[in-house]
């Protein structure tokens, strides 16, 4: 592997120190950070710029106290840029740097001097912020700092004869104007990408066309839209094509013979790359009743991609696959993703398989890893297994059902009884299929049916996940973990006070270390009731995000100390690092993290590929998120008035936003239109609150909305609520049951008092 940029061993990272600072039970100054971290002669004077870096954007305090990285506090005076109006026209900015983890706080922009014209979209200015209430602040102008020229991804049109650009990004409110000369012969209807032009202070800003990316009409436009403005890359390199080509399977050689175990791999029906197989028996080991033997064979392919060779390098620029609803943009070239490396049925692959010896509480009791060969007995559906499962005839020949299928069922009694005792989160959110026909358009959407046998395969990869971890953590070998934090108290603390609101007991009251098991009784405590969806929501945003790190802190929702990404390295890098740090360890050959220059104590590369691919899956997560977006909007773009059963999934000062229950569309209902009253948001309790009627709206209040808008350009939905039995309000509130008033309604007052304008 290419050697990548290391960092100074003494220098921490900025969310190491922001960790630092919000963990620690008093405040911290700039000598205490310092000596936490050892800092020490050469090492001051880049750890004081990282300090001033942290103060310049807002994410400390000069004495860095408590909390301060993640309270939402910006400093008195930053450098903001203009996002665009609101619906009531008022100048809206963001933060220029600000945690992706968290949402920016909402800035208005106050009215500059008589004369001068509003600054335009994409503009940065160095202002005064002053709070003018949770969450939100006011901004002063103190200079003009111009706009850099930034990329547009957009629609095309020509409209009275002059070229325009509607940006794809459902946040950007202004249209762009492009001159003939600089379209670059683009037509109307075409995706484009463009480059704003500096210098123009009136009228709409102006670009210039800089790539013409296809027709809005063409197969496949709404998921190319979600790639380029994700910016994720599409086009292997010559070098890594040819090497896929040219690759070649191993021969048998050292590699233990699993051939004739019936192992079987088990998907989902629409799957194209298989990477995992599974095979048990009952333990032979009389000491072990009721116990288990199970196998768990991942490709292997750290064979066919070596450390810093052609594959290697776009592998790790993609960091992980990206699924689509009408495409997937692999990791690896087809050739190793769908071919070499997916474990079909009848043909021999490489694999890394573990051995994994489990008591009949799911306690393992000790395993094995191997470099192996392996011939898959079967590529079976989850729907397959669980319908044989349950008694299905002629769903699975009767062999396989016996040898292979009924004892992974006994693992997975086991496993799930582990999980059980060690309360894990388990928040089972509803997930969506968009059936996406050979033009295009939107067939169908479906909702997901979840079965035992998903979770039995789960449980498998989970338990094999901790094996890998548990082997590199005792030898103290590299390794890049799956880590979970802890909840931010301050989430956790608003989230006791929403659910004493609730009349529900809140978790770890009185403690400063959480357990999930805390968060698993809660939701069991719901379960059933009105306010089961509201509290699993809540729970849901209380929680960290998981990430890759060589820096093992546990991972919090699986209530497990140790865990890594072992099963899936088709489709994530971090799967492929594990392996190749275990190939080291253990001795089993070729492709082991030492190679082509790659730190073998695995300090400052491991910590930089770690951030790398923890950004590349964030980025994943946005695109499909993004595409998913205007796939439902162009579903439903030919439904517009039509009315449909929903929720309340977010509750904000602009307006609340509605989940549909057929098709799990989410879209905004616009403060103005909720009647003609002042409303209060309530963010603690997720609420908005009318100041004259006093009709509240809370997160997972039941609604019946209309579709007013849908644009698949940009996914953006907007819905107006025709009835609302407030469900969700909890005790105290009034259930209205009302429909919607006549009229236009107003903002949230800001800070305690009604808006400036």
């Amino acid at each position: 592997m290419a050697r990548r940029p290391r960092k100074h061993p003494s220098i921490p990272t900025k969310d190491d120190i922001l960790r630092l600072i919000r963990e620690s039970p008093g405040p911290m100054g700039k000598r205490e950070i310092a000596r936490a971290f050892g800092i020490k002669g050469s090492a001051r004077a880049p750890f004081r710029n990282l300090v001033k870096e942290l103060e310049r954007d807002g994410l400390i305090g000069p004495d860095a106290k408590r909390g301060g990285g993640g309270s939402g506090v910006l400093p008195r005076v930053g450098v903001i840029e203009i996002a665009g109006t609101d619906s009531d026209g008022e100048v809206i900015a963001r933060p220029v740097k600000w945690p992706e983890d968290t949402a920016p706080p909402i800035i208005y922009l106050a009215p500059d001097r008589p004369g001068l014209p509003a600054p335009g979209q994409g503009e940065r200015l160095l202002a005064r912020l002053k709070p003018i209430g949770e969450g939100a602040y006011e901004a002063v102008t103190i200079h003009r700092l111009g706009t850099a020229p930034r990329d547009v991804l957009g629609v095309y049109e020509v409209v009275g004869g002059r070229g325009r650009i509607t940006p794809v990004d459902k946040r950007a409110k202004s249209e762009l104007t492009v001159e003939a000369k600089d379209s670059a012969g683009a037509r109307s209807g075409e995706l484009v990408r463009a480059q704003t032009l500096t210098g123009r202070r009136f009228g709409p800003r102006k670009a210039k066309v800089i790539e013409r990316l296809g027709h809005m009409d063409d197969a496949g436009a709404i998921s190319l839209i979600s790639l380029h403005a994700q910016g994720v890359p599409m086009e292997f390199s010559a070098a890594a094509l040819d090497q896929a080509e040219g690759a070649q399977p191993p021969p048998l050689g050292d590699r233990a013979d699993l051939r004739e175990l019936a192992l079987v791999t088990i998907d989902d029906e629409h799957a194209r790359d298989f990477d995992d197989a599974v095979w048990a028996e009952p333990d032979p080991d009389p000491a072990n009743g009721g116990g288990w033997h199970l196998v768990v064979a991942i490709a292997d392919i750290a064979h066919y991609v070596r450390p810093g060779d052609a594959l290697d390098q776009c592998a790790y620029e993609r960091g992980n696959s990206v699924y689509l609803p009408d495409r997937v943009v692999p990791m690896l070239p087809e050739r190793l993703s769908n071919d070499l490396c997916s474990l079909r049925p009848g043909e021999d692959r490489p694999c890394l398989a573990v051995h994994l010896w489990i008591d009949r509480d799911g306690g393992r009791l000790k395993h094995r890893f191997e470099r192996a060969m392996m011939r898959s007995a079967a590529r079976l559906t989850y729907g397959q297994v669980q319908e044989a499962r349950d008694g299905a005839a002629n769903a699975l020949p009767a062999a396989l059902l016996a040898t292979t299928i009924a004892p992974l069922y006994g693992v997975y009694d086991a496993l799930n009884r582990a999980r059980q005792k060690r309360g894990a989160l388990d928040l089972d959110q509803p997930e969506y299929r968009i059936v996406v026909g050979a033009g295009g358009g939107v067939d169908a959407i479906e909702r997901r049916r979840r079965f035992d046998s998903h979770r039995l395969i789960e449980e498998c990869m989970i338990a094999a996940n901790v094996a890998a971890a548990v082997t590199l953590a005792n030898a103290k070998a590299p390794c890049m973990y799956r880590v979970h934090d802890q909840p931010d108290p301050a989430k956790v603390e608003a989230l006791r006070g929403f659910l004493k609101g609730l009349g529900i007991g809140a978790p770890g009251a009185g403690s400063r270390r959480m357990e999930a098991r805390q968060f698993t009784q809660i939701i069991a405590k719901a379960a059933g009731t009105a306010h089961e969806y509201l509290i699993g929501e809540a729970i849901l945003r209380a929680q960290a995000r998981a990430v890759y790190s060589p820096g093992n802190i546990g991972h919090f929702g699986l209530a497990l100390a140790r865990y890594a990404h072992f099963t899936s390295p088709i489709r994530r890098y971090a799967d492929l690092i594990v392996h190749r740090a275990l190939i080291s360890l253990l001795g089993l050959g070729e492709g082991g993290l030492g190679e082509g220059g790659f730190a073998k104590d695995g300090g400052g590369d491991l910590a930089a590929i770690g951030e790398h691919i923890s950004a590349t899956e964030r980025r994943a997560v946005e695109c499909e998120r993004d595409a998913v977006d205007r796939f439902i909007a162009l579903y439903l773009a030919d439904r517009i008035g039509a009315s449909f059963p929903g929720r309340i999934a977010g509750v904000t000062r602009f307006g609340l936003f509605v989940t549909l229950d057929e098709t799990g569309a989410d879209g905004l209902v616009p403060i103005r239109t909720l009647g003609r009253e002042y409303f209060d948001h309530d963010e603690r309790r997720h609420r908005l609150e009318g100041r004259d009627t006093g009709t509240v709206y809370t997160l997972g209040d039941r609604v019946v909305a209309r579709l007013a808008e849908a644009n698949p350009v940009t996914g953006g939905m907007v819905f107006e609520l025709l009835e609302h039995d407030g469900g969700g309000n909890g005790p105290g509130a009034p259930d209205t049951g009302r429909k919607r008033p006549p009229g236009r309604g107003a903002r949230p007052r800001k800070g305690g008092k009604r808006s400036r304008r």
